[in-house]
Formats: structure tokens, sequence, C-alpha cells
């Protein structure tokens, strides 16, 4: 009684110069190249399998091994291997009038190519996709810090001013002078003794400056939301910064033209080389197209000393 052959490389039914892979229950679309020595080969449709027989030494008698017994025995012993050994490939017609292929059975404990089974491709070796950007953050290799890269913002492009991490994504008219503006920038720099000497000191005398920077006059002396009318404190305390004690001050800007925005200066040591303090400016628009003020708190959250 044939039983369904155990997984390996057969010859190819459809293809008989090739070797294809069965794995137990059906064809699979692998291939190859016959190795030596060849795997077993499935006879051909309407065939009986051939067993290649090796006979035995003949024994110390001589001439018996030559003899009507010894062609006897050989005859009844590829009578018996043809019966046991069966490698079928049955192609029948079925109702369509289409040729089915049906399974090779095997009713013998004849080894099998036991190669490994062929590996389908993995889905990124299948699909083409492009690769990744690298991780979502951004390096201040200077000040030996890193900064989450949040939804909306990029790697700075196409920027003239010094010291940008980041920036919202696109850019929109100035509101008031002619040139192009972005609805959020951060920036950072290494503060000087000049600054002050502690973080809090540091951010308050900084957070004037930034506002200045960001919506009264650019570094050209154009004045792209018409200068600034007022500020209002939003925020000012300590805070965390990657483990180290920070201080922040942030304001609400009022400008002549458009919806003004929010500046915030954030001060904190770094965690490399002699500790200087580090200064990172936040500027994000106000009104329904600048970033989630939320992202502010985030950002400094994220912060991390690139040693980490």
């Amino acid at each position: 009684m044939s039983v369904t052959p155990p997984p390996g490389w057969y010859r190819d039914p459809s293809a008989p110069h090739l070797e294809r892979w069965w794995d137990g229950t059906a064809w699979t679309e692998h291939r190859r190249a016959p190795e030596a020595p060849a795997a077993p080969t499935p006879p051909a449709y309407g065939s009986q399998p051939t067993v290649p027989l090796t006979p035995g030494r003949p024994s110390d008698g001589g001439a018996s091994g030559k003899g009507p017994k010894v062609v006897a025995l050989i005859a009844a012993g590829a009578v018996l291997l043809t019966a046991i050994v069966t490698g079928v490939i049955v192609l029948g017609e079925d109702d369509g009038g289409g040729q089915v292929e049906t399974a090779p059975t095997l009713a013998t404990s004849q080894p099998v190519d036991r190669d490994p089974a062929p590996e389908s491709p993995s889905p990124s070796e299948s699909a083409s996709e492009p690769p990744a950007d690298g991780p979502a953050v951004v390096t201040d290799q200077l000040n030996g810090i890193t900064l989450p890269l949040l939804d909306g913002w990029v790697r700075p492009r196409n920027v003239t001013e010094a010291d940008i991490l980041m920036t919202t994504d696109g850019t929109y008219d100035c509101p008031a002078d002619f040139g192009f503006c972005r609805h959020g920038k951060v920036t950072s720099r290494t503060a000087t003794a000049d600054d002050g000497s502690s973080p809090e000191a540091i951010a308050k005398a900084d957070i004037g400056e930034a506002a200045d920077a960001a919506y009264d006059r650019d570094l050209i002396g154009r004045r792209p939301f018409g200068g600034i009318e007022s500020h209002k404190v939003m925020g000012s305390g300590p805070v965390s910064v990657a483990g180290r004690a920070g201080w922040f001050v942030r304001w609400r800007v009022t400008t002549a033209e458009g919806p003004g925005g929010y500046v915030q200066s954030l001060a904190f040591p770094s965690g490399v080389g002699t500790g200087s303090p580090v200064v990172v400016r936040y500027v994000f628009d106000a009104g329904d197209d600048g970033p989630p003020l939320a992202d502010m708190d985030r950002l400094t959250k994220g912060i991390r000393s690139a040693a980490d």
C-alpha cells in the first residue's frame, strides 16, 4: 500500500531536467538543478519505476554466483523491489479536461533527499520598501543631546539660520514682509558665561532675545510679522531635562501681523564634556496652523544625552 512520501527534492514532472521540492503534501514552486547524487526520480506517466540493482559479491563457491539460481534470485529481487519502491507522478484528466498533478506515492523506507526546505522570501525581500530614515531623533553633537523627531517635524533643509535642529514641514508666505516663514522651529546653542551662572538666570535672560529673533526682526532686518506688540508670560519654573535640573520660561507673543506665537527658552546642564549649560529655544506659531503647544513639553521630556 503506497503512502505520501516525506518532503524532499524529486525530479520535476513538468521539467525533467530540474528537481522540484515536494513539501510532504503538495509540490512547491521551488526548483533547482540536479545535484550529485541525484534525487529520487518519479517515473514518467504510465511507466513503472526502475530500480538499479547491484548484484551481491559471489560467494566463496566461485562459479555458483553465475548459475541459473543466482539469475533467478536477481530476477525475483527485481520484481520484489519494483513492487515495493514506487515514486509515481500520476497525471489524470479532471472534469474540465485539464491535467491535474497528483502526489507521488512511496511505499518504502528508501532514503529521500533531506536537503533543507527552501525558505520563502521574507516581506522585506519580496517587497520594495524604502529604507528607514534612521531613528526618529535629531542629534545635537556639539552639546551631546538628542531630541525626538515628532510627527509634523522634519530635519532642517533649505534653512539659512544657524543652530536649527528641526522645523515644521513646509513653509508659507510671511504675513507682513517678503519671505518665507515656518510654523515651528527648534534651535539649540551652548550658553556662555555672559548668559548667567544658573539655568534659571540663563533662561530668563534668553527669552527676550529668542522672542525678538523669532517674531520681531530677522537676521537681515526684515519684519516678517510686522514686529512684536506685546508679550505675556505663560509659564516659568524648574524642569527636569534628561535627569538634570533645568529651567524654562514661556511667552505668548502678539505681533502686528499674523496670529503671533509662543516662544520658550529652556536651559539645563549638558551631560558631556565640562557640562556647559545648553539653551534650547522653541518657536511655535499660534493659531490653527501652528504645531500643538503640547509638543513643547513632549520635546522637553524626550531630550536625552547622546551618550545614553
